[in-house]
């Protein structure tokens, strides 16, 4: 036992979560992750997932398992109060498309500023890796390109930093449409 744990042992079963299990409200905020492997990031993610009041996180083509205990704790219990599913990229576009769920990716190539398209409405936003971004099959699925505007030198942030620009502003636009 390392020092520091409460002595506490479980075993618990993991729940298995499909698309169709996911209830939506009228006019939903989702989150979409495609591929992003580190734990922190998507435990990171799930906690602005929730303090944003998204209705959804569906983690597309995962390189980590849900349920890994950094991932869990990183996101401190969120991975269990925000409705989450691993499934593959063309499954999450078809469950969106056929909800008007409208695409919103997230990417530096053709976009927008991010605070210059309706969030109001039903939305998904889509990220991708640090590293490589969106696959072609989210750009093309997309109804708009968005970026976050980037001052300095770089000219990428964290996935979980640009979440959580990103659900605050749909919850802005929300409060005040």
């Amino acid at each position: 036992m390392r020092e520091g744990t409460e002595g506490v042992i479980a075993e618990v079963r993991t729940p298995e979560r499909k698309l169709e299990d996911i209830a939506l409200p009228e006019r939903p905020l989702v989150v979409v992750l495609e591929s992003v492997e580190k734990p922190g990031n998507l435990g990171a993610v799930l906690r602005s997932a929730d303090a944003a009041g998204a209705d959804a996180v569906l983690i597309c083509d995962p390189l980590t398992d849900l349920w890994n205990p950094n991932l869990i704790r990183a996101s401190i219990g969120a991975v269990f109060t925000v409705p989450c599913v691993a499934c593959s990229s063309a499954d999450a576009i078809a469950f969106l498309k056929e909800r008007d769920i409208r695409i919103l990716t997230a990417q530096l190539q053709d976009s927008s500023l991010y605070y210059d398209c309706d969030m109001t409405g039903g939305t998904a936003i889509v990220m991708g890796t640090e590293a490589t971004g969106l696959t072609p099959v989210w750009r093309e699925a997309a109804d708009a390109h968005i970026r976050i505007p980037m001052l300095g030198r770089l000219d990428s942030l964290n996935v979980s930093v640009s979440a959580a620009i990103l659900l605050f502003e749909a919850v802005r636009q929300r409060q005040n449409g």
